[in-house]
């Protein structure tokens, strides 16, 4: 244990899931570890931030708080407000379900984890796959190793990780791949259905999953029985596209 290390600790699933007190306990002995999480879920909220109403903040426990808003605004009161400086290390999650490839774009998981960074603080989204009831013994335990290695090696500038695990007993799992983001689109994915008054409705959701991209992907190496490590920049530019317009569109 660091004594001068402080962990904040956060998610999107709120104060009371389960993935989030398992990450809370396991980081616990690397530090200060603090929770900061919604009072409830708030899943594929994306990097929303409150800013219509004022938020309340509430000490259910000592080091365990909670916040009627999002997880990127536990993440901003919390080491602005809560804590006297800013952390030392950021984990976000664990999330019951993956987030791969385009997920991060809706996750509240890694959106914390990308607040964090643009602070400056070391930050790592974790993912626990398969579906419920989910066990994260095993995902608390790469979150502490992950976690361990961050605090001790430090991460490149303006850069997060975010991590899958498979749900997998300790043995079955293969190791650790550092990955590219895939690209996941969903077919069919917005239902038609009908009230009692027979007025048509729209529910987003489920569908067919179409993955592409090669074997050096996240979904590949999880559905390989790997943990899956993405670094994820802050800078959303696409400099060959920079370069193509450059050179293309001649203005």
């Amino acid at each position: 244990m660091n004594p001068k290390a402080v962990i904040l600790v956060t998610n999107d699933d709120g104060v009371y899931a389960p993935g989030v007190r398992a990450l809370f306990e396991a980081v616990s002995s690397l530090g200060r570890a603090v929770l900061v999480a919604p009072e409830r879920d708030n899943s594929a909220v994306s990097h929303s931030l409150t800013m219509n109403r004022p938020l309340q903040v509430k000490q259910l426990e000592d080091e365990i708080y909670t916040l009627d808003g999002t997880p990127t605004d536990c993440v901003t009161i919390g080491m602005r407000k809560i804590l006297a400086k800013p952390p030392t290390l950021l984990v976000s999650g664990i999330n019951p379900g993956s987030n791969l490839g385009d997920d991060i774009s809706y996750s509240g998981t890694v959106s914390a984890a990308i607040e964090g960074t643009m602070y400056g603080v070391p930050s790592l989204a974790f993912s626990l796959g398969g579906d419920s009831p989910h066990n994260f013994t095993v995902a608390a335990g790469v979150a502490w190793k992950l976690a361990s290695m961050a605090l001790t090696f430090g991460l490149p500038p303006a850069t997060l990780l975010n991590v899958n695990i498979p749900d997998l007993s300790a043995g079955a799992i293969k190791g650790i791949r550092f990955t590219v983001q895939g690209r996941r689109i969903y077919k069919d994915a917005i239902q038609e259905t009908f009230d009692p008054w027979g007025r048509k409705h729209y529910w987003i959701g489920g569908g067919t999953v179409q993955w592409t991209g090669g074997s050096d992907t996240d979904e590949h190496a999880v559905r390989q029985g790997y943990i899956s490590v993405t670094p994820i920049q802050l800078d959303l530019t696409n400099h060959s596209g920079l370069t193509f317009l450059e050179n293309q569109w001649k203005m």
